[in-house]
C-alpha cells in the first residue's frame, strides 16, 4: 500500500451545489380545511359555519401563512373562503386560497423567477436532492428548465453521489 494522502475530490471539484431547501419560505405555513366544517362532509350550512368561525381559535395563525382549501370534492361557495380570510386577517401574515403544496409550488416559482440563470454560465451544477423540507418536485423541474441553456452540466443528488440529468453537447 502506498502512503499517498487522501484527496477529497468532491471538495476540490468545480461543482456548484444548489440546495432548493435554502429557498423554502421562512414564514410558517398553516392550513384551514373547509371539509372539517361541512355537514356530512358535503354541505356548507351558513349559520353553523359562521358560528364555528366565531368559536375558532384564530390566534394559532399569528404570523403564519394561512392556506385555505377544501380537501374533498364539495362545491364550496366563494363567500366561505372570504369569511375565513376575514376572520384570520388580523392574525395571519398572509392568506391564500390553496392547499400547502400549491402554495409551495407558487412560492418556489416566484423565488426561481428572481434568479438569473446566466449567473451559472458554463458551470457544473448539482441540485441537492435530500431535503428535510417538502420542496415540491415542480421546483426541481423549473430549476432544471431555467439552467439548462446556460450550464455545462446538471446533476441531481449529493456531490459525492449524483445522477446525471443534463450535459451540454460538445460543439
Amino acid at each position: 500500500m502506498t502512503d499517498k494522502p487522501l484527496v477529497n475530490r468532491v471538495a476540490n471539484s468545480t461543482l456548484l451545489t444548489i440546495n432548493l431547501e435554502d429557498y423554502f419560505p421562512k414564514t410558517p405555513i398553516k392550513t384551514f380545511d373547509l371539509k372539517d366544517y361541512l355537514f356530512m362532509e358535503l354541505i356548507l350550512k351558513e349559520k353553523d359555519f359562521r358560528q364555528a368561525l366565531k368559536e375558532h381559535d384564530w390566534t394559532q395563525y399569528e404570523g403564519k401563512v394561512l392556506c385555505i382549501f377544501c380537501s374533498n370534492d364539495s362545491i364550496i361557495p366563494t363567500w366561505a373562503f372570504m369569511l375565513v380570510a376575514a376572520h384570520a386577517a388580523s392574525y395571519a401574515a398572509d392568506i391564500v386560497q390553496s392547499d400547502e403544496e400549491t402554495y409551495l409550488t407558487l412560492a418556489y416559482q416566484k423565488v426561481l423567477s428572481d434568479m438569473n440563470p446566466a449567473d451559472y454560465e458554463n458551470k457544473r451544477i448539482v441540485i441537492k436532492g435530500c431535503s428535510g423540507k417538502p420542496v415540491p418536485v415542480s421546483a426541481y423541474v423549473e430549476l432544471t428548465r431555467m439552467l439548462q441553456p446556460f450550464v455545462k452540466a446538471i446533476m441531481f443528488g449529493e456531490p459525492c453521489s449524483t445522477v446525471p440529468i443534463y450535459k451540454k453537447p460538445r460543439k
